[in-house]
């Protein structure tokens, strides 16, 4: 990938975090399933939740093992 098609690639990922709906992140919960998200109330940190709407500080390790920093 050249400097410019990275570029474009990155102002298209931007593009779509600013407009992103949640509708995936709903369509998540809906089936059952937990996000991860970050929030800006717990900066540089992961929040889980889960479709009953209970919510937890995470971390995730590089082998993706999730441990529970706190409920929220």
């Amino acid at each position: 990938m050249t400097d410019m098609e990275a570029s474009d690639l990155w102002r298209e990922i931007e593009k779509a975090l600013l407009n992103d709906d949640g509708r995936a992140a709903k369509t998540h919960l809906a089936a059952g399933r937990a996000i991860y998200y970050g929030d800006p109330m717990y900066p540089g940190q992961t929040v889980r939740e889960f479709p009953d709407g209970r919510r937890q500080l995470v971390a995730i390790d590089r082998q993706n093992a999730v441990t529970v920093i706190k409920d929220l």
